[in-house]
């Protein structure tokens, strides 16, 4: 037998055998803690949003980041189009929702929610020289209002005001954009958004922040995941009595604690 042959004849099956040991190391290796995938959209200042670099940032990436420290997960966050989210959640492509998520009854019966973190209201932001003063001055065919599609304020107004003319949009800018330009007179949604709204554009628009129902933000999970909704409570938990909410407050909305104070308007985390 050639020598080449007979070295090359013992040689493949050697090759074969470190491929299929390195290929068990590797799988060995793997069996690191699988990332944490979060879903969020980046488009919610100073909540969920990207840095000057194009990074995640903002306090809900913040608790992201601790909730994966708590449960010794890698972390990784995805940016995911509101009207989406949740179906990203159901379908497994994201494990949590945290992304300043009201914990409503409809969305209860998608999906399973944490403890609460905040307490936030819907509230308007109308023109500056508007009439309106209250959530009764809408109730009329003549009153236009914008609302982001899927929002809470967009399904509060579809129920509560059926008659209200709504300006259904993708994005809040855009609903904030119909009230600077006349075209809407109020956009219903959050008082911490509606003020940060009001602040860039005080020339043409007035807060309405006394809110018109209270609402609770959560971090929203699938329903069969009941071992992780415990780990998750216990994070919030620990995460409160450390006063890291406290401190995110500090850091993101320092300004805007101060004017809510001077306002009346209770300040959002509890």
């Amino acid at each position: 037998m050639n020598t080449r042959f007979l070295t090359l004849f013992f040689l493949i099956p050697l090759a074969l055998f470190v491929g299929c040991s390195e290929k068990t190391t590797n799988s060995e290796a793997s069996n690191e803690p699988r990332p944490l995938v979060v879903g969020m959209e980046l488009a919610y200042p100073p909540f969920e949003m990207r840095d000057s670099n194009n990074k995640p940032d903002g306090i809900s990436v913040r608790i992201a980041e601790g909730l994966a420290e708590h449960l010794g997960r890698p972390l990784e966050i995805r940016d995911v189009e509101w009207s989406g989210i949740i179906p990203a959640l159901q379908s497994g492509k994201i494990d949590v929702i945290i992304s300043s998520m009201t914990r409503t009854e409809e969305r209860a019966r998608a999906i399973a929610f944490s403890d609460g973190y905040v307490t936030n209201g819907l509230c308007m932001l109308v023109s500056k020289d508007s009439p309106i003063q209250s959530v009764d001055d809408l109730k009329s065919e003549k009153v236009k209002a914008a609302v982001k599609i899927a929002t809470t304020g967009h399904q509060w107004a579809r129920k509560e005001l059926p008659e209200l003319d709504l300006i259904v949009l993708d994005n809040a800018a855009s609903c904030a954009l119909e009230v600077v330009q006349g075209k809407a007179d109020a956009f219903i949604y959050d008082q911490i958004s509606v003020y940060q709204f009001w602040q860039k554009n005080q020339d043409k628009t007035r807060p309405i922040l006394n809110a018109i129902r209270e609402e609770t933000w959560a971090i929203g999970m699938r329903k069969e995941d009941e071992a992780l909704k415990v780990k998750v409570n216990q994070f919030l938990a620990d995460f409160r009595e450390k006063g890291q909410f406290e401190a995110l407050s500090e850091q993101y909305m320092a300004e805007a604690k101060a004017a809510f104070s001077e306002m009346g308007v209770p300040f959002i985390f509890h």
